[in-house]
């Protein structure tokens, strides 16, 4: 009989330092899954007895060692040596402690919502030539009662900057599944453990005022950095804000919304890391870098498709917005601790195929906070060149193949490590072959990464390299999270294939 896992429906969550996630139940699975268990059974035994050596980990700061993160396995290769078909051996590398902090709670804690006093904002009174649109915006004097309610330690927040029509919703719902969590489908979706703010309620102008001035929306002069930078400061201090509103469908300025903190706080659009301010609230940053050549032939396909309109007006519409992009949007990438570039492929296609087909790199710098690169093989640093379809039994791979790429580069003035995906996947349940030659990906067990590209199938990117990017990414998110609070995410544990892909 095949070994089996997780019931139908797992419990995602987090667990308070110490915590231990219950027993999954077992069900029929794949030989597949077979192969991850014993290879996870031997990986067990391989740590007990570097444990017996003395070996340390993170990972029991912040839960017991049945919760560890399955160590990076690969084998030891030269530079350039292709990988196809060879397995692993199990290496066992001592990780950083996490930087644990919490936050000063220097104001009395409120009761309740309705005990809040609150004081304006600063930048409530910026006038970008619409009046004071932000006049009611407002800070709390008091800590947020959720603070308590929901047990946060300190609020850690994500900057994620990018165009618009490139891919952040996506991203967004893939962060979420990482976390095992949902938010609700409100103006600024909230959950259990993640808020995500759209800097575009802290838009100056409405589309008229942008229309009658000639201001675009990625110009500074129609964005309030000051009220950004101070109701960013607040809900990392615990407190609540009441924060405008940027109405998408009318294109006007609404009424605040009361926003209290949470574990997670996403500040995703046009200019989260522009603003000095603005970046010292922000614990890890990331940029969505789509090229002009990919960021066009997209434009097009959904504006004409969803919207009827014109293929000329579109491209006049993007060129219009390019130097305010180049001006304002693209130096944030100088500022980003991680980068996810989608460019053309590099694979040999027909003319005209280049951006059917991408090519996405993960631009991991060098950063402050510990957190290490997701990198392939053994040699953190090695030059690679794979195709995981050239050996018999590896990957069915349709037209133009899969490539995959592991080099070193300097971005700007900082050393990163880049992981490069290029062309497009047969079937997604054999990412697996990609999955156990990447080490440092922080996932809970192997397969995790094959499983969260299962459940998100259908979306946008899953069939290529810029979809396994994005996870990678949101696994780096969630390891973060860990690294600053000690806490850890409570996720179904087992091998490969689980219930509910």
């Amino acid at each position: 009989h095949r070994p089996s896992h997780m019931s139908s429906s797992p419990q995602y969550g987090m667990l308070e330092t110490g915590s231990i996630a219950a027993a999954p139940k077992r069900r029929e699975t794949s030989w597949v899954a077979v192969a991850s268990i014993v290879a996870n059974v031997a990986m067990v035994g391989t740590l007990i007895a570097f444990a017996s050596m003395g070996s340390t980990s993170n990972v029991a700061a912040v839960a017991p060692a049945m919760t560890a993160v399955r160590a990076p396995v690969a084998p030891v290769m030269p530079a350039r040596m292709s990988m196809a078909g060879r397995r692993h051996s199990v290496s066992a590398k001592a990780s950083q402690r996490p930087v644990v902090s919490t936050i000063a709670l220097d104001a009395p804690v409120a009761t309740s919502e309705d005990a809040l006093t609150w004081v304006a904002a600063n930048g409530h009174d910026v006038d970008a030539g619409m009046g004071t649109v932000h006049k009611d915006a407002a800070i709390s004097n008091e800590i947020s009662p959720v603070m308590a309610q929901k047990n946060i330690q300190r609020p850690v927040i994500f900057g994620v900057a990018a165009d618009s029509g490139c891919g952040k919703s996506t991203f967004l719902r893939r962060v979420n599944a990482i976390f095992g969590t949902t938010t609700s489908k409100a103006h600024t979706p909230t959950g259990d453990l993640i808020t995500t703010i759209c800097l575009d309620d802290f838009h100056t102008l409405d589309r008229t005022g942008r229309k009658d001035t000639g201001i675009s929306a990625l110009d500074v002069k129609a964005n309030n950095f000051k009220l950004m930078a101070d109701q960013l400061k607040a809900l990392k201090q615990g407190r609540a804000i009441k924060k405008p509103i940027y109405n998408h469908d009318t294109g006007a300025i609404d009424p605040v919304e009361t926003i209290h903190p949470n574990h997670i706080i996403i500040v995703e659009g046009l200019h989260p890391m522009l603003d000095k301010d603005v970046i010292d609230s922000l614990d890890f940053t990331f940029y969505i870098d789509v090229s002009d050549p990919v960021k066009k032939a997209w434009k097009i396909e959904r504006d004409m498709v969803e919207r009827g309109h014109k293929k000329e007006d579109i491209i006049a519409s993007i060129e219009s917005r390019k130097p305010d992009f180049e001006k304002f949007v693209e130096p944030q990438k100088a500022n980003a601790d991680v980068i996810i570039s989608i460019e053309p492929t590099k694979l040999d296609v027909a003319p005209g195929e280049e951006t059917k087909y991408l090519n996405t790199r993960l631009i991991q710098k060098e950063n402050q906070h510990g957190i290490r690169p997701v990198y392939m093989f053994e040699e953190e640093g090695a030059v690679v060149d794979w195709d995981p379809c050239a050996s018999t039994g590896g990957m069915m791979c349709p037209y133009p193949g899969t490539r995959v790429r592991y080099y070193d580069e300097v971005n700007g003035e900082k050393q990163a490590h880049v992981l490069e995906v290029d062309g497009v996947f047969g079937e997604t349940e054999e990412l697996f072959f990609i999955e156990e030659r990447l080490s440092n990906t922080n996932t809970k067990y192997f397969g995790e990464l094959t499983k969260q590209m299962l459940k998100n199938k259908a979306a946008p990117g899953s069939g290529d390299g810029s979809g396994l990017i994005q996870a990678l990414v949101a696994l780096k998110m969630r390891e973060s999270y860990e690294r600053f609070t000690g806490r850890t995410i409570q996720i179904p544990k087992w091998g490969l294939f689980l219930d509910e892909y």
